[in-house]
């Protein structure tokens, strides 16, 4: 999953209304999880604000994935500590920390930043309004267990017009926690086991979603290809049969699913991409090395052969599919033998986008123990090389899409006057000019260019950028 970092905001602030402003941090998980807590938290009176200076409450929702990602917030609790101290934010302001790093170092976090009222964990957040009203009387909360009951089953649901003001795309998330431990990752420590939420609940917030104007739901999970239940008729169904389901709710136009691993990649999944026109010809299929010895050292459980043989039936499945991955070089052990492996199976795949990371030794996990950590400059020029070949296929992908003919769907407006942007079904940024369709059609894209980053549709204007407004011409 890749890092982000936003506001959560709203369209609106009644006057007098209590204020929350919500940075997100790490993957599109944590993004859906701060939509849900600005939910139980839009019950309990609050609206959500894009200005720290205005709030009532500052809420961190964190990521504890990357290098140093506990770090990052102690230093930003730290600046928003001194803010305060200045006057520049609210003399009675609230703040919480959610999320990984809430779960891995509740205690630390208290200890650490005085100016933490609120610690609050990925599993208890709809438990939200309850630890606020304990900091309200005086208290510094703690709430990092692993909560009994679900806490999907008590989350408020967003009001229509809420769901409507975030877009024409959605998030929803259907499983949490992995049972895998690869050795090198945090989240079965700070997410749990796999759980998976109920068949019914999923259905029926996509249904919700659709009706608010959402056209394409992205499936979240740690793992989410390991989504398992029964179906409204009482039949076990795993993920492809949920993306069947999924697929019958009118207005529902597209689907994607992330993150996979290839362990669970079963021959019912690969028919739904077979079969669903709705679901998207775009997979993320993690592999991170392509060294048998490597993969078996981060507890993968399965091999590059493997690997590749899945890509195979995948493909035979759905000759159209793109496929984007996740690399670690550096890991311990790691030799120059075993990163030209993985060198060897990029090539053999040929993939359309890659996350590629340097190994950082996760506190708590058997990596961190391990002997053979890799020094950093080995790491830093191997992951250049990596990087170099992952975007030399990234842009012979994106220029194979040229004079070709793609459904896209219309998200927003462009940054130029006569401009629209949509995303393909390969994730690309996609512009348009403005007469191609209005938010949340699907509209018929012939791609004239590709440049950095995104598509240029037949049509389109383009823009100079040191003339500011000025167009530059249309794409012939």
């Amino acid at each position: 999953m890749t890092d982000t970092s936003q506001a959560t905001v709203s369209p609106t602030n009644p006057a007098g209304s209590r204020k929350v402003f919500i940075k997100t941090y790490g993957c599109q998980m944590n993004v859906y999880d701060s939509q849900r807590m600005g939910d139980a938290l839009a019950s309990d009176g609050y609206v959500a604000t894009a200005a720290m200076e205005e709030a009532d409450l500052v809420l961190i929702n964190t990521c504890h994935i990357r290098e140093k990602a506990a770090e990052k917030i102690y230093s930003e609790l730290g600046r928003i500590r001194k803010m305060k101290s200045e006057g520049e934010l609210a003399k009675d302001l609230r703040v919480a920390v959610a999320g990984c790093v809430a779960q891995a170092e509740g205690e630390e976090i208290i200890a650490r930043a005085p100016v933490v009222d609120l610690v609050i964990g990925p599993q208890t957040y709809h438990r939200l309004p309850e630890a606020l009203a304990r900091v309200a009387k005086g208290e510094r909360v703690i709430d990092t267990d692993y909560a009994v009951e679900d806490k999907f089953d008590h989350l408020p649901q967003a009001k229509p017009a809420q769901l409507k003001a975030r877009g024409v795309t959605a998030f929803l998330t259907v499983q949490e926690g992995c049972d895998k431990f690869c050795t090198f990752c945090v989240v079965p420590y700070t997410r749990g086991a796999e759980v998976s939420r109920s068949f019914v609940q999923i259905i029926d917030e996509a249904r919700q979603l659709a009706e608010a104007g959402v056209r394409e739901v992205t499936l979240l999970g740690q793992n989410v290809n390991a989504w398992h239940g029964e179906d409204a008729a009482g039949r076990p169904v795993g993920l492809g049969g949920l993306l069947f389901a999924l697929a019958e709710i009118p207005g529902l136009e597209r689907l994607r699913y992330t993150t996979s691993h290839p362990r669970d990649m079963n021959d019912e999944l690969i028919a739904a991409h077979r079969d669903l026109a709705e679901l998207m010809p775009y997979l993320h299929l993690p592999v991170q090395s392509g060294s048998d010895k490597i993969l078996k050292a981060m507890n993968r459980r399965h091999t590059a052969e493997d690997y590749l043989r899945l890509i195979d039936r995948i493909r035979a499945a759905r000759p159209d599919i793109a496929l984007s991955g996740d690399f670690i070089v550096g890991f311990p052990g790691e030799s120059d033998a075993d990163f030209e492996a993985t060198m060897r199976l990029i090539e053999e795949v040929g993939y359309a986008s890659a996350f590629s990371f340097k190994y950082s030794p996760r506190p708590g996990t058997p990596g961190a123990e391990m002997d053979g950590h890799v020094e950093e400059p080995v790491k830093v020029e191997r992951l250049a090389r990596l990087q170099e070949l992952v975007t030399r296929q990234q842009r012979a992908f994106a220029e194979s899409l040229l004079g070709r003919t793609l459904s896209v769907l219309v998200e927003k407006p462009g940054r130029h006057p006569g401009q629209i942007v949509g995303r393909s079904p390969y994730l690309q940024p996609v512009v348009m000019a403005k007469t191609a369709g209005a938010i949340g059609d699907v509209v018929t894209v012939e791609i004239a260019e590709a440049v950095a980053n995104s598509l240029i549709g037949k049509g389109a204007m383009m823009f100079d950028p040191s003339t500011s407004h000025q167009p530059a011409g249309m794409v012939a």
